[in-house]
């Protein structure tokens, strides 16, 4: 997975908070195919090799169902190695009987399905990027329909048992308030626009990616943010190659005037939509 690793800037854990921790575990290791790391009382960490954190899900006091048409999380998007990792999931979910969306976006080939709290997922593969159509330095994305007998075929002689080792957070797509001034601190933290010219979204990535990061105003433009009792996107971790890119990204962010502040050793820093991020070394 070269765009997840240095030289490159990327996505790495998601933590969520959910209404029922063990409704949430139950759903993640059955259905979407982690594995437990850690277990505390009221926090699981969720991992596909056995060593790193894709996924962390949290039940805090209080908690309150989800709210519609606000910011926050529209999904997380899981990288699978290989298209015939693809087919056996989505083999998967037919013989389990779940119900999902599907997209080809040209660079890729995505099934989408939401947690029992209504937390958005996709799982996807990527296309060679070899294959990929670039003009000038925007890259060619659309939402067709997949070729599902195809992708099946893929996968027929790959047995499904949980998400696979590589599996990596390919990118995370966040309900925002508007697109300028985000489009502004995601440029901050070293994210270029990918993809310009999708109704009411942006793709930015890193190093020539398609996406590292979604944005979209389809929850309205001026939604307000996902208040803190409400179940949805704690944060998420952005991991910076270097400690120089780490250290110009945080002076990036203060001279547009936003705030950062340290948490137990980490950065932390909000979008404008107040979407919380770690920025970390890894």
């Amino acid at each position: 997975m070269k765009y997840h690793n240095k030289p490159h800037t990327f996505v790495d854990l998601v933590e969520l908070k959910v209404v029922d921790l063990q409704r949430s575990l139950e759903f993640y290791e059955n259905i979407i195919g982690f594995k437990v790391l850690e277990q505390h009382a009221d926090k699981i960490l969720l991992t596909a090799d056995g060593k790193n954190a894709l996924l962390s899900i949290e039940q805090p006091s209080g908690i309150m169902p989800t709210q519609q048409k606000t910011t926050g999380l529209y999904h997380f998007a899981l990288l699978l190695p290989t298209r015939a990792d693809l087919g056996a999931v989505l083999r998967h979910f037919a013989e389990s009987n779940i119900r999902i969306g599907a997209g080809d976006h040209l660079v890729s080939e995505a099934l989408y399905l939401n947690d029992p709290d209504g937390n958005g997922i996709e799982i996807y593969s990527d296309r060679p990027d070899s294959d990929w159509k670039w003009e000038n330095e925007y890259v060619e994305m659309a939402t067709l329909q997949i070729n599902a007998q195809s992708i099946l075929a893929e996968g027929a002689n790959t047995e499904w048992n949980g998400l696979p080792q590589g599996t990596v957070m390919g990118h995370i797509h966040l309900h925002v308030s508007e697109l300028d001034a985000t489009k502004k601190f995601y440029n901050a933290l070293g994210f270029d626009v990918m993809t310009p010219n999708y109704p009411g979204a942006l793709f930015m990535g890193s190093g020539k990616y398609h996406h590292h990061i979604g944005l979209n105003t389809w929850a309205g433009v001026g939604a307000p943010p996902t208040p803190e009792n409400v179940v949805g996107l704690k944060t998420f971790s952005v991991v910076f190659p270097t400690n120089e890119e780490l250290q110009a990204a945080i002076t990036n962010i203060i001279e547009i005037g936003s705030d950062i502040v340290e948490e137990n050793g980490v950065f932390v820093v909000q979008d404008p939509s107040q979407n919380k991020i770690k920025l970390i070394l890894k």
